[in-house]
């Protein structure tokens, strides 16, 4: 399947099993849908390292809870900073051409922002009839990222979940997707540098690798019908001038 979502009728999307990740912790599940849109040789990355077992029983070892910082590392073979897998390191990915028809603009004009199938985007000045636009992913909470070293080009295994917003992240670190389910078990992982009682991703696997009767039934809200729109507009008059896309969250449903 090609994109992220597998279109019902109405305002819903089915989430696309080939494309997300069923993360079971300690402390729960976490479902994140991954966008190869944005970042294709990483979102790969992460489902090989998935299929070969390297996440399971790796320790959310470092987990910041700070007005600045805020999210969860995790990843990391031998579960020590910059631990890395088998496989040579990937180039960054930070941002992408994107499709502008497939944007749902949440702010346009100098600073434009918006939701690619769900996910969280900024981008830059959209020229007039442009069909394409530089973008890339906007780390608010719930984005999921690749981790790396000082290097641009030394994202191996790691990776982090974001608990809040941190748009410096933005550009500079290579964005595979978001979180569609979990967020109150990513905010109960234990906090620390490494935590006392670090939990742990006890397994890892691509959805579509479950067996059928336990796979999850997620659809995601259409980000470009009516529906979101109203919610959107909502969400912008509550905020008045301070409005990000990251005031924003995208409904999600389990069946």
């Amino acid at each position: 399947m090609p994109f992220l979502f597998a279109a019902l009728t109405g305002a819903w999307l089915r989430l696309d099993p080939q494309n997300a990740v069923v993360v079971d912790s300690t402390k729960g599940r976490i479902v994140v849908a991954l966008e190869p849109r944005l970042a294709p040789n990483a979102v790969a990355r992460v489902k090989r390292l998935a299929r070969m077992h390297v996440y399971d029983g790796l320790l959310m070892w470092r987990v910041l809870d700070t007005p600045s910082e805020a999210f969860i590392q995790t990843g990391d073979p031998g579960n020590i900073d910059s631990g890395r897998s088998s496989l040579p390191d990937l180039k960054s990915e930070f941002t992408a051409q994107l499709p502008v028809a497939e944007i749902a603009f949440a702010r346009t004009g100098v600073d434009p922002e918006g939701f690619f199938r769900g996910m969280p985007v900024a981008t830059q000045i959209v020229a007039p009839n442009a069909s394409t636009v530089r973008g890339w992913g906007a780390y608010c909470a719930g984005t999921v990222g690749m981790g790396r070293d000082t290097g641009l080009d030394t994202a191996n295994a790691e990776i982090f979940l974001m608990r809040g917003t941190t748009r410096w992240f933005d550009h500079d670190y290579t964005a595979i997707g978001h979180m569609v389910t979990g967020m109150n078990v990513m905010r109960s992982v234990a906090v620390g540098v490494p935590p006392k009682h670090p939990d742990a991703m006890r397994t890892v696997r691509v959805l579509a690798d479950l067996p059928a009767s336990q796979q999850p039934h997620i659809e995601i809200m259409n980000t470009s019908s009516n529906e979101f729109a109203k919610i959107v507009d909502a969400t912008r008059r509550a905020r008045g001038a301070d409005f990000s896309v990251c005031d924003v969250t995208v409904p999600v449903r389990v069946r």
